[in-house]
């Protein structure tokens, strides 16, 4: 079977895993894709002779699995990791000029969780420095004059490109909601803590969380389930989500653009058979941008400490402004900015138990990405759901006049992860 006959990842995984695709027939197929593309995109870090140490990795694995009854889910399956991933037979760079001995650490549980579970590593993808805001070199596949987003810039670009189904990402404000919906991918952001970050470098672990990039939400979902912890077995009779749109000044910082295009999928929703409901919330959003500030400097000033103590002339001048600054923020500063993730998180959710609702639907991004490398673009439609610690989903939706994609993000109640993949594929399913 050729691999252009199968309509989905989770059909060829489907076939992998019982020979009637070969792995190695699928190797290199994606070997001809990778050097097709690849050095136009520039989503993974460079590595002498990738596709032979991914067949050896490959043969070693059908050699543990020769009978096909006992494949593991995801057989074969060759993920990107973000650079901030410890990885065992990877130097981590986090995307910046630190010594690598430095950087060093032991493999990333949820990296030993997906080993396990099948997945081949086929590579690092690029990253910002040290998940923050200093650009790398990586385009938009859509339009490489434009950027794919960050920080996990390099995962959401390998998606998009076809060249790998699935990569993994981490967001400390928006750096996987962003990405994806700047290039047209999907993107998962768990509730907070619900994927393990042990393992990947943190920028600020009170609001650091792992995520994935994924070409489908089935492959996303049957991911999800394999990392995220006590995952539960959601209920068939499931039924159409009621909605919530979060009026107020958060969700007018979206473009006019973005809002024209989210305003008709609202309509489309309604006049599928959706409730909706129209709540004002985050009223002191302004507030909460400055908290989750407060969070990520003091926390990155800590988690650098040592290093930038030894090697703070090595360092962007964007992640060295953030790194000072939060030096300077006092104790009362920030316990009030960590209080604040509970408080918004119960808001939230009391707003969704008086009103009924199932799922927050906004933009995933202000707009469309921006012109040029040398900015990621904003992430403030992504902050209060990432500060709240709620389970997102970012959903292509669509591409603007100039080709270029936008995105729709869905956010679900805390620890709802589960019923947040089976109602984003009603979404889904009306919508297309």
């Amino acid at each position: 079977m050729a691999v252009q006959e199968l309509t989905s990842t989770i059909a060829i995984l489907a076939a992998l895993r019982i020979d009637d695709l070969s792995l190695e027939d699928y190797i290199s197929t994606l070997e001809k894709h990778f050097e097709s593309l690849e050095p136009d995109i520039l989503a993974f870090l460079p590595e002498a002779d990738r596709f032979e140490r991914l067949r050896h990795d490959a043969e070693a694995l059908a050699e543990q699995y020769p009978d096909v009854d006992t494949r593991p889910p995801l057989f074969g399956l060759p993920i990107g990791v973000k650079d901030i991933f410890h990885v065992d037979g990877f130097p981590t760079r986090a995307g910046s000029n630190l010594p690598i001995k430095a950087l060093a650490g032991y493999e990333a549980e949820c990296i030993t969780m997906l080993k396990d579970a099948g997945a081949l590593i086929l590579g690092k993808t690029a990253t910002t420095e040290f998940a923050y805001f200093a650009p790398g070199h990586t385009r938009n596949p859509h339009n490489f004059a434009h950027t794919p987003g960050g920080s996990s810039s390099g995962s959401a670009a390998a998606v998009a490109a076809g060249l790998s189904p699935l990569t993994l990402g981490t967001q400390t404000i928006g750096s996987v909601s962003r990405p994806a919906s700047f290039c047209g991918v999907f993107g998962f952001k768990p509730s907070y803590d619900r994927i393990s970050k042990q393992g990947v470098i943190p920028l600020a672990p009170s609001v650091d969380h792992v995520g994935l990039f994924a070409s489908d939400l089935e492959i996303m979902q049957l991911s999800a389930s394999l990392l995220c912890k006590d995952w539960r077995k959601t209920e068939s009779s499931l039924s159409k989500p009621v909605l919530g749109i979060p009026e107020g000044p958060y969700l007018n910082k979206a473009s006019n653009e973005m809002i024209q295009r989210f305003n008709e999928t609202c309509i489309l929703l309604k006049d599928s058979g959706y409730e909706i409901h129209q709540v004002e919330v985050m009223p002191d959003i302004e507030e909460i941008i400055a908290h989750h500030k407060i969070i990520v400097a003091a926390e990155a000033a800590q988690t650098h400490k040592d290093w930038y103590a030894s090697y703070s002339e090595l360092y962007h001048s964007k992640t060295a402004e953030l790194i000072e600054s939060g030096q300077k923020i006092s104790d009362s500063q920030i316990g009030s900015a960590i209080e604040s993730l509970k408080i918004l998180r119960g808001q939230l959710s009391s707003k969704m138990e008086s009103f009924g609702i199932d799922m927050w639907l906004s933009p995933a991004a202000l707009g469309a990405a921006p012109h040029g490398l040398e900015s990621t673009g904003d992430p403030v439609m992504n902050l209060p759901w990432t500060h709240a610690g709620l389970p997102t989903l970012a959903l292509p939706s669509g591409d603007n006049q100039a080709g270029l994609p936008l995105g729709l993000q869905l956010a679900a109640g805390w620890y709802q992860d589960e019923n947040l993949f089976d109602w984003a594929k009603f979404i889904l399913a009306d919508l297309n």
